[in-house]
């Protein structure tokens, strides 16, 4: 991680930074990757779309219930879940902030090309009786000093799925994938979390990225960077609070819970700075989804922060910075269930009249999770360093068992297409 010290205290930004270096440069390599032994398990596909206008909804929660399966809709509302054979009488429910959450039998995903439709909370909850708080800091500090109680207090083992995807414009010119366990420590530790990989796929078309091989160092960690819950002081701790601006926007509500929104903005604007929505749940003060920006209007010292390594010749800025994360509850406790980086740098040549785009989009979703009861877990070859670039593995794109019983973010069609283009141009070459 990049430790920057500002004038008012510790400050800590949430992602590795972005190494723009030559293609032919060397880069850190992951722990080897596995091949899983398949179990019994059918795997079912639908999308989540808004019963209003039959738009798809992107990040869409689905879970089994009475399990700790589940997945998330991918930027097209589709899905895919796959469940044990032994699990089959079961029910599912699909859920997304702003919307009424659904819970249905199997049999529905079932049918062939299953479509859910949720439909809008329209209730006028600025009226409900349960949001209590007038003082939008106070709220806050609640929701900080409940976090030991609220969150999971014992180490967890977490099976997720990890994604990023590079593009220059809007072509896709890099994809990796992994399928990752998380090490997590309790909620009201100091302890660093740990990942260890166990299995991953790569491909890249260097001659899309104009000469450059854009990597992003941190893979995996850089979306579970963003557990605000976990490591509070990345953004703001509770003595910190007074250098932020708060205020109350209209409530929501998500899982037939009612929550608070609270708008945030960091007070000094020289370096920069934080802002965005946190969503509160108003029975539990405790945090359900939190989605910011990062401000880089102060070109240098953004560049400082996210680039390690550029050619010569060439100047490379930040021009959005976002993050999003959200929590899943079981049992009263709350643990990390999804969090999203997204990052647009421009590459500015010195003798070239026109200038290119990168996004880089990093995801990583909990699919499945255990309490840890075996005690200390011993590291082996298969934990990754918090600097990893993905390695090139061109192969297991067309091994459709590559992913066995996992649960993943099923592909967007603008992916999939990449990847055939992408795999074809490395196969003629």
């Amino acid at each position: 991680m990049i430790k920057y010290v500002c004038n008012f205290g510790k400050y800590l930004f949430l992602l590795s930074f972005l190494c723009i270096i030559p293609a032919n440069a060397s880069v850190i390599s992951p722990a080897t990757v596995f091949q899983s032994t398949l179990q019994q398990f059918t795997e079912y596909k639908g999308k989540v779309v808004n019963e209003r206008n039959g738009d798809p909804l992107t990040s869409a929660f689905i879970s089994v219930n009475n399990t700790n399966i589940s997945t998330v809709t991918n930027a097209e509302g589709q899905f895919s879940l796959k469940i044990p054979d032994n699990l089959q009488n079961v029910t599912i429910t699909v859920s997304h902030l702003g919307f009424r959450s659904m819970t249905f039998s199997l049999d529905v995903l079932k049918e062939k090309d299953a479509v859910i439709e949720l439909t809008e909370a329209m209730e006028e909850l600025s009226e409900v009786s349960i949001f209590t708080y007038t003082d939008a800091q106070a709220l806050v500090r609640n929701m900080l000093k409940n976090r030991g109680s609220n969150y999971f207090k014992d180490p967890t083992t977490m099976t997720a799925f990890y994604r990023e995807t590079i593009k220059r414009g809007r072509k896709n010119v890099s994809l990796s994938e992994a399928v990752v366990t998380i090490h997590k420590k309790p909620y009201d530790s100091f302890g660093d979390d740990d990942i260890a990989l166990v299995k991953a796929r790569k491909t890249a078309d260097y001659d899309r990225l104009d000469t450059l091989a854009l990597k992003l160092r941190g893979g995996p960690y850089n979306p579970l960077s963003i557990d605000i819950m976990k490591n509070p002081s990345y953004i703001f701790a509770q003595q910190d609070l007074r250098n932020f601006k708060f205020e109350f926007d209209s409530p929501t509500k998500i899982n037939d819970r009612y929550l608070y929104v609270v708008k945030f903005e960091e007070l000094d604007h020289r370096m920069p700075w934080y802002f965005g929505k946190l969503f509160i749940d108003a029975e539990s003060f405790t945090l359900v989804k939190a989605s910011f920006n990062l401000n880089v209007d102060n070109r240098q010292a953004a560049t400082d922060l996210f680039v390690k390594k550029k050619p010569g010749g060439t100047k490379v800025y930040p021009v959005d910075v976002h993050y999003d994360v959200e929590y899943r509850e079981r049992d009263g406790r709350w643990y990390f269930g999804y969090g999203n980086t997204q990052l647009e740098f421009v590459v500015n040549w010195k003798r070239r009249l026109f200038n290119s785009r990168y996004k880089v989009n990093s995801e990583m979703a909990v699919t499945d999770w255990k309490i840890n009861t075996e005690g200390k877990v011993k590291r082996d070859d298969n934990f990754i360093d918090p600097r990893i670039v993905m390695a090139d593995d061109i192969t297991g794109f067309t091994d459709v068992t590559f992913w066995g019983e996992n649960n993943i973010i099923e592909p967007d069609k603008s992916i999939e297409n990449a990847i055939d283009k992408i795999r074809k141009n490395l196969e003629d070459n």
